[in-house]
């Protein structure tokens, strides 16, 4: 009698009630993730080894890997309630077993198919997993053919591994006999916040992503850090951004829009002989120098005209205003969108904007995409991100690591911070960590290039006390950050103008974009104009009036620095060709605009996401557009069109690479400008 009371007693307490299967598939997925994450890193070992964070891979795949299991139990574990509902429990119980046993036989295919996956593409199962689905043929053909052997194992092995799994839900008899209605209820409200907890990750201003764990500067490592089901849920989601332009405003055939888009004054001097990759052309520089300059970009956070008193804007920027008048100055740049995301999108990697999400935060360019990083890399520079937040901020480290950054530089690396706020180490941590950076990278007699973007001038507005003459009351103000940002800056330059590197450098200051946006406009063009600044070594001082779109920087910069190279980047070389009327290119939300350089105003075309064309002139002095009644020329439409169908044709179909090449030979030189 004793021994069934205390058989019936051990029964219960290990039945765990309607949690039974939640509870034995969150270990059981938690352990089989471990181990094959143990095993790909006992392959890959000289790799991992290479890194030094071993010990960081595997636990921070442990946080990875609570993070895809809460995303597989959150279904169920909202549905606990119906356990309690006579007639329903029946039906519940065998759902979440259905469910549990599902999930876990995907995670166990998932990493099955991981060895032979990263023996192809140097990488976890990532979204050309789910492509690849599209075509069953070619794809049975290559893995029947290319990897048969892994192919039968990992289905022989799949299907052993789920018998056991079910032999592991089916052991032991289970009663909700003592499973109070409070208990239950308790238990799955507290069920609900663990979920939230694990998927979250993280008590920062965003919940983690594939980003935070890229913790080294090879991709295939950061991706052994993640399960290979996280890898691919990830991507799925990531799709639902990746809207096709030509879907939203119209479609034009791929070879009249190739056409278009190269056809700028700018760009006529070029070659772009490869078919595979349409706008791959050999830049010559223009700047011929014995040693290339090494180049630093100091990427303002939200610095738009409307703080630059000499771009019609407050007076709350004077270092800027000093430094104008050392550098060539941009009175009439303008970003292509914003966010952040969509400036680095076109400062560092020259990418004209789309109505989809920012390329660094879309999972089709995560490597192998052609940016500053990368064509510097290749040319035997030292490349590294500087940022004074947390760098997995907006899938930045994973975009950059993965596209040519040898060295990211973010909170946790500073020492002693003076000033730590809600965005992390102030502006005057940052550029004295980055001043520390390219002192020691000169030393070294190693070309170099720097990214340093700040995040100071940003809501909450947090800074130390007693650096600035505050602008207005309170402290906690946008135009008070601005000047503070501004402040800090200035240090910089000062001690940089007093170093052994300024004379072998090239500096470029630029905003990503301007402050929150508003206005009655249908695009409000004010808000997209921003300050750009070219200084450093023989620069001499010069206005630039014409109008420039951020996607122009890289190109000029290249050739400034006696760079010359194979990209792919369609942006304008000003050392080129300074006299051409100029465009820019606007994202807002759905709507898309090409601003040109008109004989007395510029003049917009707007792209709406129905298919209706609008024209119209900007007025920069009112900040105003006046719309034209008239309608769009075809010409004009087909322009705009192109323009924006270009950069979502180039993604999505990966021809951005930062491996294409220029021509059948690979080299060819640029014609012999006009």
């Amino acid at each position: 009698m004793i021994t069934a009371e205390k058989s019936s007693f051990w029964s219960n307490l290990f039945c765990l009630g309607p949690f039974r299967y939640l509870i034995r598939t969150a270990v059981l997925a938690l352990v089989l993730l471990s181990l094959s994450r143990l095993a790909l890193v006992v392959w890959q070992y000289d790799r991992v080894e290479g890194t030094d964070l071993i010990f960081q891979v595997l636990l921070q795949g442990i946080r990875a890997d609570i993070i895809v299991v809460s995303l597989l139990l959150v279904l169920p574990v909202l549905l606990i309630p119906l356990a309690l509902v006579r007639g329903l429990s029946k039906i519940w119980f065998q759902f979440s077993y259905v469910w549990c046993l599902l999930a876990l036989v995907l995670l166990v295919f998932m990493e099955l198919a991981t060895p032979a996956f990263i023996l192809q593409y140097d990488v976890r199962p990532n979204r050309l997993f789910v492509e690849y689905l599209k075509y069953p043929k070619e794809v049975l053909s290559t893995l029947w053919f290319g990897f048969r052997l892994p192919l039968v194992f990992g289905l022989v092995a799949t299907l052993a591994l789920t018998w056991l799994m079910r032999q592991v839900f089916r052991s032991g008899k289970c009663s909700l006999n003592h499973w109070s209605l409070f208990k239950t209820l308790g238990l799955w409200c507290l069920a609900l916040v663990l979920l939230f907890a694990g998927i979250r990750s993280t008590t920062d201003h965003r919940p983690a992503n594939p980003a935070i764990f890229a913790i080294t500067s090879d991709s295939m490592v950061n991706s052994l850090v993640l399960s290979s089901g996280y890898s691919v849920l990830y991507a799925l989601y990531n799709l639902k951004h990746e809207a096709r332009s030509s879907e939203i405003y119209g479609k034009l055939p791929i070879e009249q829009m190739l056409k278009q888009s190269l056809d700028w004054p700018w760009l006529k001097s070029y070659q772009f002989n490869n078919p595979h990759y349409p706008t791959a052309h050999w830049q010559q520089a223009v700047m011929k120098r014995e040693k290339p300059l090494n180049l630093v970009i100091v990427l303002q956070e939200s610095l738009g005209a409307t703080f630059v008193k000499s771009l019609g804007g407050l007076a709350v920027t004077p270092e800027l205003e000093q430094l104008k008048q050392q550098g060539i100055w941009f009175e009439n740049l303008y970003a292509t969108g914003t966010r952040s995301v969509r400036g680095i999108e076109a400062v560092v990697a020259g990418f004209p904007p789309t109505p989809a999400q920012s390329t660094v935060k879309l999972s089709n360019s995560q490597q192998h995409f052609t940016t500053l990083a990368s064509i510097l890399k290749a040319q035997g520079y030292h490349t590294q991100f500087i940022y004074g937040g947390e760098a997995h901020f907006d899938n930045m480290r994973s975009f950059f690591t993965g596209n040519g950054v040898d060295q990211i530089v973010d909170q946790s690396q500073m020492q002693n911070p003076v000033f730590t706020g809600s965005w992390g180490a102030s502006d005057e941590d940052l550029f004295n960590t980055a001043d520390q950076q390219l002192t020691a990278l000169h030393r070294q007699n190693k070309p170099f290039f720097s990214l340093i973007f700040t995040s100071s001038n940003h809501e909450p507005f947090e800074f130390p006390d007693g650096r600035i003459e505050l602008n207005e009351e309170p402290k906690a103000r946008v135009n008070n950050a601005v000047k503070y940002a501004d402040w800090a800056m200035g240090q910089f330059f000062r001690k940089a103008k007093q170093s052994d590197y300024w004379q072998d450098t090239l500096f470029l200051i630029v905003a990503d974009h301007d402050n929150r946006v508003y206005g009655n406009n249908l695009i409000p063009v004010e808000k997209f104009h921003i300050p750009g600044l070219i200084l450093g070594a023989d620069t001499k001082p010069e206005l630039l009036t014409s109008l420039a779109s951020q996607i122009d920087l890289a190109p000029t910069l290249l050739s400034m620095m006696g760079i010359s190279s194979c990209h792919t980047m369609t942006g304008r070389d000003f050392t080129l060709d300074r006299k051409s009327p100029g465009r820019a290119l606007l994202q807002f939300e759905n709507y898309f605009a090409l601003m040109q350089q008109g004989p007395q105003q510029p003049e917009l075309v707007i792209l709406k996401p129905n298919g209706e064309t609008v024209a119209g002139l900007y007025q920069p002095q009112q900040k105003k557009i006046n719309l034209s009644a008239q309608a769009v020329s075809l010409a004009d439409k087909n322009t705009a069109l192109a323009l924006v169908q270009l950069p979502s044709y180039l993604y999505r179909e990966q021809k951005n690479s930062s491996s294409a090449h220029c021509g059948q030979h690979g080299s060819n030189r640029m014609k012999t400008a006009e």
